[in-house]
């Protein structure tokens, strides 16, 4: 099977086992692709660990890390004891084995809740991918890193790691009960579909080659631009790392470049309080498919019209005029869709979809003149 394939079996696995989590696994899939952190926000119970740990357990080879950190949690907890050989050489060097500095896929629960020394640590080590080990710097393997909360990092010196989660999701409990009887009769996976390392480095580099067109780029500057208007910002470390986003989600959907499709998975990075994602989605939603959704109603208002003219009329005279009126009316509306077209045409917008909706209203508009 194909790396690609492999990785798609994967995540229709993983949807079987986690209900209601299909975006947080297409997140943690773009993620394994982007090398980019996940932040997940929810109650307890809303199978945070479980989905890392199962999805470290789909990479063969991969080496897995997680811990509940809190204030009273020390560094070598996290990233090894010193060890004492390095101490009698008089060097300071910590034993990292099965630590946090040799994981591929780690999970820190409550993350934002551990002291400074801890953090400042974790956040050299997230973003650059390197650990301090004495007078050594050393590159760690790091992939992803899961972080965990209840609730949002509140202090400012929380801030820039916070920044570093490039995909944020808020995570409830199972809301319907189809979906709540399903979770319980599920049983563990007889066998699990697995990736090696190599080939994930593969999928990694194919994702980093796919283009970005230009069109695309001017979307994203759109949305910057739209979502400043609303104060909603991001950094622009934040937007330049969601190209790696965007050329994941790509290449899962089997695309040979970025679409503007894609730029409507950055709903969960874009915001920075879940008040303000519902926003974020709709501006997207705005920006990417406004025309659409224009030329849509219209089709609506043209099938409301039809069978208004349809209908059954006491004379022929009233069937006519309800025809001609409708006729007119038509018209006026095809106008308002080549305008909308024109305009998408324009800014380099996808048409066809809004080209079938207008070969629609216009086979209406012909089958009312055909029927006078």
């Amino acid at each position: 099977m194909a790396p690609l394939d492999t990785l798609r079996c994967i995540r229709d696995e993983l949807g079987q086992a986690f209900v209601e989590r299909g975006d947080v696994i297409e997140g943690a899939l773009v993620a394994l692709l982007s090398r980019s952190h996940v932040l997940l926000v929810g109650p307890p119970g809303t199978a945070k660990s479980m989905l890392a740990d199962e999805l470290c357990k789909r990479i063969e080879g991969a080496t897995y890390f997680q811990w509940l950190l809190t204030k009273f949690t020390t560094p070598e907890e996290v990233f090894g004891a010193v060890s004492l050989k390095s101490l009698e050489a008089d060097e300071y060097r910590r034993v990292t084995a099965r630590k946090l500095p040799e994981a591929h896929v780690a999970f820190l629960d409550e993350v934002f809740k551990a002291n400074s020394s801890i953090l400042n640590a974790i956040l050299t080590l997230v973003n650059e991918r390197l650990f301090h080990n004495g007078r050594a710097i050393e590159a760690v393997p790091l992939i992803t890193l899961f972080g965990a909360s209840n609730e949002l990092p509140e202090e400012d010196e929380l801030a820039a790691l916070y920044d570093r989660f490039l995909l944020r999701f808020v995570l409830h409990y199972v809301a319907e009960d189809y979906r709540f009887l399903r979770m319980l009769e599920a049983r563990p996976a007889a066998e699990r579909t697995v990736l090696s390392l190599a080939a994930l480095g593969e999928l990694q580099e194919a994702a980093a080659a796919l283009p970005v067109p230009a069109p695309v780029l001017r979307r994203l500057a759109e949305i910057r631009r739209e979502l400043g208007r609303k104060e909603i910002v991001a950094s622009d470390r934040r937007y330049r790392q969601s190209l790696g986003v965007l050329q994941a989600r790509a290449l899962l959907a089997g695309r040979s470049e970025v679409d503007e499709q894609d730029l409507f998975f950055l709903e969960h990075a874009l915001w920075r309080d879940p008040a303000e994602q519902a926003e974020v989605r709709a501006t997207l939603r705005a920006l990417l498919q406004g025309h659409e959704d224009e030329a849509q109603e219209l089709l609506f208002q043209s099938r409301e019209l039809r069978e208004y003219a349809l209908r059954e009329w006491e004379t022929h005279e009233m069937r006519t005029r309800a025809v001609l009126e409708v006729h007119t009316k038509l018209r006026n509306i095809l106008e308002r869709v080549d305008s909308i077209l024109d305009s998408a045409r324009d800014g380099g917008r996808p048409l066809d979809r809004a080209l079938g909706i207008r070969a629609e209203i216009a086979a209406i508009e012909k089958e009312m003149l055909g029927s006078i």
